[in-house]
């Protein structure tokens, strides 16, 4: 009896350890898990993203949300949050990863933290409700979500691929004929205008710049299937159309809840979480100034719900073509750049004080001259001459991420996609920081609202600077 009971052990040794040696053989296992959470401001708070006079929220139309996604290799973990804000400052981004380091030990340069850009949201730095800081509460909002999604790691499987929307993107900034010029705030003159009118047309030599009709979409699911998160990549401004007094997600808020639809993932254990991550569209928007397009009256939100609704039946399409991998590997890639702040010539304070020297009665001679003179003398008072600003790539397999810290012109992001060393890369605006617009050289010599002193903030050879560096962070990645 002693022999045969021997034998059976041995048996059951020698089984464990071939199961133990299959496992191994299968290689690290790859997780995902993603969260969102509610980071909606009381009403009473003052809405940004527009100039003055600026309304106060009396309505929240649809709630704001920071969305989470982590994905682990089994050796290193990437994270995610796509906040519904205009714009986070790099200390609001940099103090929520201090806490998130400090809590799980994820280094910093492996979170990837971004705004979406809805116009219709409050300030993080400013607030005018004493009972509510607003900061605090947002960076508490990020931690907790980044938690939760590391809470909610499973075993998972990954894909990416792109799609086509070009009906929806627009280069808003047009270039005006040969001799033709646009009066600037400064008392200059433009060869280029944002979001030009008709009468404007007969002077429109054509758009300034290109336009990005992709929509690059990375998905997650269980082993069995489950969808746990798509995340989205569109190069589109927020679309707008949100009554003046609402707190409003705006498209990327609609797309998240369509897509969840659309991909038949309601009403899940952990919940599916869709997120739409803003790229490169400094210079883009929703509308079409060539007047090829009818002029169309639509009602508050009509538009937003256009836009998602075709966002999101395109990602579906996508979606059924993916073909997933059981392991990728993941790294991670931060630096830091140092750009000049740009500052007011002699001539442009004097004109500033001027403007700002006349009565309140005094008719302007721009619309626009008021809050430029304000933020001309802010430029030349503002310290340090000198600021940081983050680059950072990630590697997911064959897909290569970029972010930048500004309202990046398309342009920008189309070169870092071809000259990219992965097979695909797409690149997410509005991260680890905010830093004003982002032109190129060659655009800031034609002028227009993306290019004047106080909408953008540093140096014109600031694009140059961090289109090189950005791609030696996704060539460490690669």
């Amino acid at each position: 009896m002693m022999i045969k009971f021997k034998s059976v052990l041995g048996c059951f040794v020698f089984l464990g350890l071939a199961l133990a040696a299959a496992a191994q053989d299968k290689g690290p296992l790859f997780k995902a898990g993603a969260a969102t959470s509610n980071i909606t401001p009381p009403l009473g708070m003052e809405i940004v993203g527009n100039f003055a006079p600026r309304p106060v929220a009396k309505h929240v139309h649809d709630e704001l949300h920071v969305r989470c996604l982590v994905l682990d290799d089994g050796t290193t973990k990437l994270a995610f949050a796509v906040a519904d804000s205009v714009s986070l400052g790099r200390e609001v981004w940099d103090e929520a990863k201090a806490k998130l380091h400090e809590a799980t030990g994820l280094p910093v340069a492996n979170m990837m933290f971004s705004a979406t850009h809805t116009h219709s949201s409050v300030s993080a730095i400013k607030s005018t409700d004493p009972s509510m800081d607003y900061r605090t509460f947002i960076v508490s909002r990020i931690v907790d979500g980044v938690k939760r999604a590391l809470y909610n790691l499973e075993p998972a499987r990954i894909a990416w691929g792109t799609g086509q929307m070009p009906q929806h993107v627009f280069n808003r900034r047009w270039l005006l004929k040969a001799g033709v010029t646009n009066p600037n705030p400064f008392g200059g003159q433009d060869r280029a205008v944002m979001n030009p009118s008709s009468l404007l047309r007969p002077r429109l030599a054509g758009p300034a710049g290109p336009t990005n009709p992709e929509v690059y979409c990375l998905s997650v699911q269980s082993v069995d299937g489950r969808q746990i998160a798509l995340m989205a990549n569109y190069w589109l401004h927020y679309v707008g159309g949100v009554v003046p007094e609402h707190l409003s997600a705006d498209y990327f808020g609609e797309f998240c809840r369509r897509v969840e639809v659309e991909l038949g993932a309601e009403r899940q254990d952990p919940p599916f979480v869709g997120i739409l991550a803003n790229g490169p569209c400094g210079d883009v928007n929703n509308n079409d100034y060539s007047g090829r397009t009818p002029a169309v009256k639509r009602e508050p939100y009509e538009k937003i719900k256009l836009v998602a609704n075709d966002l999101a039946k395109e990602v579906k399409r996508v979606h059924a073509t993916l073909k997933y991998q059981d392991w990728v590997p993941l790294k991670a890639a931060a630096g830091e750049l140092e750009l000049a702040v740009r500052r007011p010539t002699a001539e442009m304070i004097q004109w500033a004080e001027g403007v700002l020297a006349k009565g309140k009665d005094a008719a302007p001679v721009h619309k626009l001259e008021l809050p430029y003179a304000e933020r001309t003398l802010a430029a030349r008072d503002a310290k340090p001459d000198r600021i940081m600003v983050v680059t950072q790539a990630f590697g997911i397999g064959e897909l290569g991420i970029a972010a930048v810290p500004f309202e990046v012109f398309t342009e920008i992001g189309l070169e870092i996609k071809a000259r990219s060393p992965f097979k695909d890369t797409f690149t997410i605006e509005l991260a680890n920081g905010s830093n004003g617009y982002l032109p190129t050289p060659a655009q800031h010599e034609l002028g227009g609202y993306e290019t004047w002193l106080g909408t953008n903030r540093v140096e014109r050879e600031a694009s140059v600077k961090i289109t090189k560096q950005t791609l030696e962070m996704l060539e460490r990645v690669r």
